[in-house]
């Protein structure tokens, strides 16, 4: 496989003493959101396709430490025959000058107004043009001769977990599968529960949602998937032993674990793919 590697990211694996992955790295895309070039990681099986797609949703960690979660996960899809497609959403990765990064934006509406505040940017900002970069992105997908279109999956971790149920309920994913989905915010935003708890009741693709026992939070995995109950839709629950030894480990299992949960949810997204 050819891969067009950016100079950015290639610096970002020397920096982190992780160069030995770089047999593996993915080809770097770009494509537009709302006039904005944005960039994104992009893993093919051997061969011309088209393949089924998995669209990952990055959580909110700054610069390029998603490609962590994204070069983890990715070449395990590319070997069951699958795309994997990260892309960055403005402010972060390889879209970091495409605008304000999001952390940024509910740090600065915390200092303005506190708690509430920060919920209600956090909540609107996930809802409009953090999900307009995740639609543009399964839109650029759509128009690639390597894609199967009618067979495009969407998962996301933490905050990708959010974007991974709003989107859900605007795209026809053929399977959603949201790890640790606003886990770490869901106490403290009112605003955000209710946004997650309508995208879960109106999303037609059947859900996953997962974590580890010691993330932050166990209640959006719960409470959402009793709301898709609720609506009539699938919604299942896997909750993994603990990783680690503190929350932030518990977190980290959406990706660092993968080895554990990898075949779970392959066998979830293959069986709602066909």
């Amino acid at each position: 496989m050819n891969y067009k590697i950016s100079l950015l990211v290639l610096l970002f694996y020397v920096k982190t003493g992780m160069a030995d992955t770089l047999k593996a790295m993915p080809e770097i895309v770009h494509f537009q959101s709302d006039g904005r070039e944005l960039g994104g990681e992009l893993f093919k099986p051997e061969g011309d396709g088209p393949f089924p797609v998995v669209l990952y949703n990055h959580g909110s960690a700054p610069g390029m430490l998603n490609s962590q979660a994204s070069n983890i996960i990715g070449p395990l899809f590319a070997s069951k025959g699958w795309v994997f497609f990260m892309p960055y959403r403005r402010g972060q990765g390889l879209s970091s000058n495409a605008g304000a990064y999001i952390i940024d934006e509910i740090k600065a509406a915390r200092q303005r107004g506190g708690v509430k505040e920060a919920s209600v940017t956090m909540t609107r900002l996930l809802g409009t043009e953090q999900l307009a970069d995740q639609l543009s992105a399964f839109a650029w997908l759509k128009t690639q001769t390597f894609v199967q279109p009618n067979r495009i999956a969407v998962a996301g971790n933490s905050f990708g977990g959010v974007e991974t149920v709003l989107g859900a309920a605007r795209l026809p994913y053929c399977a959603a599968v949201v790890a640790s989905g606003g886990a770490e915010s869901w106490d403290e935003s009112p605003e955000l529960q209710q946004t997650m708890k309508t995208a879960a009741r109106l999303a037609d693709s059947p859900m996953l949602f997962f974590q580890a026992a010691n993330d932050f939070n166990l209640a959006p995995s719960e409470v959402l998937s009793s709301e898709r109950k609720k609506a009539g839709k699938q919604g299942d629950v896997k909750t993994y032993p603990a990783f680690g030894k503190s929350a932030a480990d518990g977190h980290s299992f959406a990706y660092r674990g993968s080895a554990i949960w990898f075949p779970d949810v392959f066998d979830f997204i293959g069986k709602n793919c066909m």
